[in-house]
């Protein structure tokens, strides 16, 4: 099954919450959190699948965003 990067992830629940189209939203995620690092912190490895918990929380856009290791995007 194929998965979007939680970067993708992100900017696409914070377009939905806000009624824009992702490729309009100002700041772009990556004035405010590094993409490829937020997508390289959960991604398996050839030594590890990630499986742990875990989560990322920043502020973007007026929403407190929580990233979780099991691919789950919150926003609050």
């Amino acid at each position: 099954m194929y998965r979007h990067s939680p970067s993708f992830r992100v900017v696409s629940a914070v377009a939905d919450a806000d009624d824009e189209d992702l490729v309009d939203l100002e700041p772009p995620l990556s004035e405010v959190v590094d993409p490829t690092a937020l997508d390289r912190l959960f991604e398996a490895t050839a030594t590890s699948d990630r499986s742990g918990e875990g989560r990322v929380t920043f502020r973007y856009r007026g929403h407190d965003v929580i990233v979780r290791s099991d691919g789950d995007v919150e926003l609050e």
